[in-house]
């Protein structure tokens, strides 16, 4: 299984199978949890939040749809192992990620504070948030690539979406560089970017 260390990304996914995935959760969610977890995908995917970043999320803090970005202050990312604390950051989303956010808070089934309730929470857990995306990249059957080949639906995690942020930038548009890539991730240093993700860039 796929850590959140800082070591070389083993599991990653093209674009087309996140919409595979996302088509896949709308198709066999409870039909009030749908919208949440497509939503969540999508969310993921564009900005490659860690899951405990999207996780802690509050609609009235964090979420500027106006503007279209995410907010985060410097006490929900994540610590550096540097002890480099990181500063105050907005990340800016796609407007297909604000249609569909836009979409889930129209019908949401439960009003809480949090961006992501669950059925038994007012905010979802990293738990939760793991089996949204495994079930989905199950139901979709996707097979994404790693450092050997192709793996499995199971290996699919919320990591994994962050680091096909990574594929994507370097692979599928154009015009990003690694400082680009590090810059959308936050990581402390261009040189941690190029160890994890200098394998997936191609040649």
């Amino acid at each position: 299984m796929e850590t959140q260390t800082q070591e070389k990304a083993t599991v990653w996914l093209k674009p087309d199978q996140v919409d595979e995935m996302r088509s896949a959760t709308v198709e066999t969610s409870a039909t009030y949890l749908a919208a949440r977890n497509d939503a969540l995908i999508a969310t993921l995917y564009d900005t490659g939040l860690r899951v405990s970043e999207a996780i802690a999320l509050d609609v009235d803090d964090h979420l500027d749809l106006d503007d279209s970005v995410i907010a985060l202050p410097a006490d929900l990312q994540k610590d550096y192992p540097t002890d480099r604390s990181p500063s105050y950051t907005e990340i800016e989303l796609a407007d297909e990620t604000v249609r569909t956010l836009r979409m889930y808070l129209a019908s949401r089934w439960k009003e809480t504070a949090a961006l992501w309730p669950s059925r038994q929470a007012d905010r979802m857990s990293t738990e939760s948030v793991r089996n949204v995306v495994r079930d989905a990249a199950v139901a979709a059957d996707v097979r994404p690539l790693t450092l050997t080949g192709r793996g499995g639906p199971e290996d699919v995690t919320p990591h994994t979406l962050r680091h096909s942020v990574a594929y994507r930038m370097l692979n599928v548009e154009e015009g990003n560089t690694f400082y680009d890539v590090r810059n959308r991730l936050r990581h402390a240093s261009i040189q941690t970017t190029e160890r994890v993700y200098d394998h997936i860039d191609r040649v």
